[in-house]
């Protein structure tokens, strides 16, 4: 993807039907703690996540608690999107859930009704099947890597490409 938006990404996609597509990057970091971004928040050194170019004045969750975390949206088995933020931080707070449980984002990744189809159509993404043990994973600066190593001998030349060939 030459967008610099996605360009060695791994997205996770929450929604995606006929009206549109909807996910989170999953290995974009930010220098920022959930702690110095919001107010009485409970002390945690939980990291953000660039969820996207789209909306990155506003905060998402994907969670592994959807049975403690009310209005939680099962998005995959055992992966859960939102629900009742205020619960979250109390739950956290009181050590009920796990920092390595939830995983924060701003702003989120979306694609107008058949764009991503689309974009999928001229294979500008390489796709395969969601899997907790990335969302949750500690090693977002290696995610896009280790994500075409798992995928087999076909795409691991490509995961050692340096960001920039040109410098090769």
């Amino acid at each position: 993807m030459a967008d610099d938006n996605f360009r060695s990404s791994v997205l996770f996609l929450c929604e995606h039907n006929e009206n549109g597509t909807f996910g989170f990057v999953l290995n974009r970091p930010l220098d920022l703690t959930i702690n110095q971004a919001v107010q009485d928040f409970p002390e945690l050194k939980a990291q953000l996540f660039l969820g996207g170019p789209v909306q990155n004045d506003t905060l998402h969750f994907l969670h592994c608690r959807g049975d403690l975390i009310e209005d939680s949206i099962e998005v995959i088995n055992g992966v859960f999107w939102g629900g009742d933020f205020e619960q979250l931080k109390v739950l956290l707070d009181t050590k009920q859930i796990k920092e390595n449980e939830v995983k924060f984002f701003l702003g989120y990744s979306g694609w107008d009704e058949g764009q991503l189809d689309l974009e999928c159509n001229e294979k500008a993404w390489i796709i395969v099947e969601a899997s907790s043990d990335y969302i949750f994973s500690s090693e977002a600066g290696n995610m896009w890597r280790a994500v075409l190593k798992n995928m087999g001998e076909k795409f691991k030349l490509l995961s050692n490409l340096p960001d920039d060939p040109s410098l090769n």
